[in-house]
Order: C-alpha cells, then sequence, then structure tokens
C-alpha cells in the first residue's frame, strides 16, 4: 500500500542526514535547557528574597529593581507564570527531542532507543540541568539572579497576564469548594518529633518546644494556684494591717475580699500604694480597688494569654461553675509553661514540694499539681487524663485511684508507679512517696527549679 505521506517521509529522511539540521537541533535543545534553568531558579531566587534583600533593592531604584519589586508584590501571579513558561519550556524540549529521535532512528524506534535516548537522557537533562544545579545557585545568590532574570520574567508576566488571572481565579474557586483538612497530630507524636530533633537542639530549646506544643492544651485549672494557696487580703483590714501583709507577701497585686474568699471584690495594685505609705490606719484604701477579671476553670491557656495582651491585665480569678473562687492565675504562670520556673530574688523556692532520692523514688507534696508533678518527671501531661476525673492535683488523682482517703502507709500502683501516702490528715493527702516500677529513661532534676 503507498503511503499517504511520501513527502513527508523524503523530508524526515533528508534532515535526518543533514549536519545542518541536527546542529540547529543541538543547538535549539541546549538553548531550551538555559531558559529553562533561567526559570526554575528565579523561583527560588524570587521567593528566597528576605526583608534585608528586598530593602536594599527598593533602594537601589534601577529598572531591574523595579522589575523585582512589580513581580514580588503579586507573588501567587509570578508564580502562575513561572509555572507556565517553566511547562512550555519542558513540553517543548520534549517535543523537539521525540521529532529528533524519529529524525535520526526512524518513527518505528523503540525498546532501548527510547529509553536511552528520550527517557533517561532527556529527562535527567531537564530535571539535572533545568531544575537542580540552577536551584542550588539561585538559592546562595538569590539577588543577583532575580536581577539576572527580572527582565525576561517580566515580560512574559505581561505576557501570560490574562492567562495567569484565569488559572488564579479557577483556583481561588476549586479552594472555596473543597474542605480544608488539616494535620490531625497527637501531643504525643509532637513530643515524639522533638525528640529525635537534631542533635544540635540544647535540651533548653526542646523544653521551650515542648511546652509550646502543650500550651494548647492546657486549661486554666491545670495551672492556677489553688484557692488554699492564695493571699489575698479582706476589705474590712485597716492600712496599718494591710500594709503588714503586704510586706509579708512580697507581691505586687493582690485580691481583695468581703466576707469569704469566693467575694472577690477586685485587685489592689501594689504601686498604687506608693504615694500614700506615711498615711494612717483610716485611710480609705478601698478606693484604690481595681476591677478583677473572672474567668471559668476550663479557659484554655493560648485564649487566656490573648486576653490578658488586649485587655492588659497580668491577673485573673479562676472560679468554678457555681462563681465561688477556684484559684488564681498570673501572666507568669503563663510563660512558665513554655520556659519552665521563673524565679526572682524575692521568690522562694519551693523545695518541699519535690525531693529526689533515687533515680527511681521521689517525694511529693500531694497539693502538687499534675502539670509539674509530669514535668518534673518528664512525663506525657496527658498520663493521668482517663483517671483523673476532675482532679488537678497529685492527691487529688490518689483520691479518684483510692475511691476515699487512705492511710499512712497505705500503697496505691498506677501503670509504672507505685504511691506510698506518708502523711494524710482528715481532708487531703499532705504527702506522698513515688516509686517508678517499671522502666524510665528520663532525666529527672534533683530538686525543683
Amino acid at each position: 500500500m503507498d503511503d499517504p505521506y511520501p513527502s513527508l517521509l523524503l523530508l524526515t529522511e533528508v534532515i535526518a542526514v543533514s549536519p545542518v539540521y541536527l546542529v540547529g537541533n543541538a543547538v535549539l535543545f541546549i538553548a531550551l535547557l538555559i531558559i529553562s534553568a533561567l526559570v526554575s531558579g528565579s523561583e527560588v531566587a524570587f521567593f528566597s528574597l528576605n526583608h534585608e534583600d528586598i530593602e536594599g533593592i527598593k533602594d537601589a531604584s534601577d529598572p531591574k529593581s523595579e522589575k523585582i519589586i512589580t513581580l514580588i508584590e503579586n507573588p501567587q501571579k509570578l508564580l502562575s507564570t513561572i509555572l507556565i513558561l517553566n511547562n512550555l519550556i519542558n513540553i517543548s524540549i520534549v517535543t523537539l527531542t521525540t521529532f529528533f529521535t524519529w529524525s535520526v532512528f526512524g518513527t518505528d524506534a523503540t525498546g532501548i532507543v527510547i529509553i536511552l535516548f528520550q527517557t533517561i537522557g532527556v529527562t535527567f537533562s531537564i530535571v539535572f540541568i533545568g531544575e537542580i544545579v540552577p536551584k542550588v545557585y539561585a538559592n546562595s545568590a538569590s539577588v543577583g539572579f532575580a536581577k539576572l532574570t527580572a527582565e525576561f520574567l517580566y515580560f512574559f508576566y505581561v505576557v501570560f497576564g490574562p492567562l495567569s488571572s484565569l488559572l488564579m481565579a479557577i483556583s481561588d474557586v476549586i479552594e472555596k469548594r473543597i474542605e480544608k483538612k488539616g494535620y490531625s497530630l497527637s501531643v504525643n507524636e509532637l513530643h515524639h518529633a522533638l525528640e529525635i530533633t537534631s542533635v544540635d537542639t540544647s535540651n533548653n530549646e526542646r523544653d521551650i518546644l515542648k511546652g509550646i506544643v502543650n500550651f494548647g492544651t492546657l486549661s486554666v485549672k491545670q495551672v492556677m494556684r489553688s484557692r488554699m494557696d492564695l493571699t489575698a487580703v479582706d476589705i474590712e483590714m485597716d492600712f496599718h494591717e494591710l500594709m503588714d501583709k503586704i510586706n509579708k507577701s512580697g507581691y505586687s497585686r493582690i485580691p481583695v475580699y468581703e466576707g469569704t474568699i469566693d467575694q472577690i471584690k477586685g485587685i489592689l495594685y501594689i504601686k498604687d500604694l506608693l504615694d500614700h505609705i506615711e498615711k494612717d490606719e483610716h485611710f480609705n484604701w478601698k478606693a484604690l480597688i481595681r476591677k478583677g477579671y473572672f474567668i471559668p476553670e476550663n479557659k484554655k491557656l493560648a485564649d487566656l494569654l490573648k486576653n490578658f495582651k488586649n485587655k492588659r491585665v497580668h491577673m485573673a480569678i479562676v472560679v468554678d461553675e457555681y462563681g465561688g473562687t477556684s484559684g488564681l492565675v498570673t501572666l507568669e504562670d503563663l510563660i512558665e509553661e513554655i520556659i519552665g520556673d521563673i524565679n526572682d530574688e524575692f521568690d522562694e523556692v519551693e523545695e518541699y514540694l519535690f525531693k529526689k532520692l533515687d533515680d527511681r523514688t521521689f517525694i511529693f507534696e500531694g497539693k502538687i499539681s499534675l502539670n509539674d508533678f509530669c514535668k518534673k518527671l518528664d512525663l506525657d501531661i496527658q498520663l493521668f487524663d482517663d483517671v483523673k476525673g476532675e482532679s488537678e492535683s497529685l492527691g487529688g488523682l490518689l483520691l479518684e485511684l483510692n475511691s476515699n482517703l487512705p492511710n499512712n502507709g497505705t500503697k496505691i500502683k498506677f501503670d509504672n508507679f507505685e504511691f506510698t501516702i506518708m502523711a494524710v490528715d482528715t481532708r487531703k493527702i499532705k504527702k506522698v512517696k513515688v516509686v517508678l516500677d517499671g522502666p524510665i529513661d528520663k532525666n529527672v532534676p534533683d530538686q525543683i527549679d
């Protein structure tokens, strides 16, 4: 049967043996590779410019710098232009090499020829020369590379403007219709990721990162100072009694109550008293009381930190579901959850809350919070979530596990822990010895920080 396209085959045969055709294809192939490299490198160069680089480019005020600023002011359109241009160039390279292969080896060329020349040769050239090499260079010389490609990219930025706008509009429509899926990582998984971070990360840096991870999961109830440990003053005190209590407390802000601690009337800022320290006992200090900020027990620390910032306050009174006072939380408490304990020259180091006897035996006060207990032993803060009930202290946890108030010497086992009650009164557990029965490889400090 006669070939329906004899002229095309004849042309192919003539071109195939023509040196001009071979040289022309080679030159065009190299040119396309160079353009591909410039376009790929420009993506890294433009999107790795930092604030100082951009300020330096603005100060230059030459035509290339002005074009760079115009391009980076619309990053979505710039990226769209780069992707369109890069894909067109790569398609051109593949098309060119395909026709070249047919010209040299015939349209029936298959097998080893296609694999070696088309698949391996062309793919390697595009990936290595057109992608990897220019991006590595552009990453280390972003400003120079951006200036090198600025005018070239700006031309196609204008040419492909309508197409880029259309693609961005379609992308926005699709993005709005498709539900965004977030990452579902547990706190344990994040902790594990932090444990295997680079050896260049210090223990202090890891602790801060863990604090940040935990911060979003903690509620006010887990970190507050309980009502039993509050320092507050009665609104009926005279000025001399008030000053005496303030001097002994060392605090800069003190809650003021009327009748009982459940009736907090406000917060007294000690700095407001500085102009009145010479007044007699009849001085009306009650006029200096500021309005208190009250929050529920289940409020998250992240939300509270935002409220502290917006309301410009440093202290909040925690109330229970009945409106009674549960405790108190300060800005310092929130910061300590991230960076660790903060002790100034006026703070008493509460060594009585925690004592290490050996690598597996510790003594804790029953009132220590479960959050602090876990931090001192470097445990997962959610370890006791399933058994603690509404309790947030070590003593409360043991009451949940034992179902009633234990006697001195009572042993309570849970998981790899053995708790021995060392001191108890008619209302609460005061001191507990903790023995770790199972393996543990955590670094535990010798005393509370």
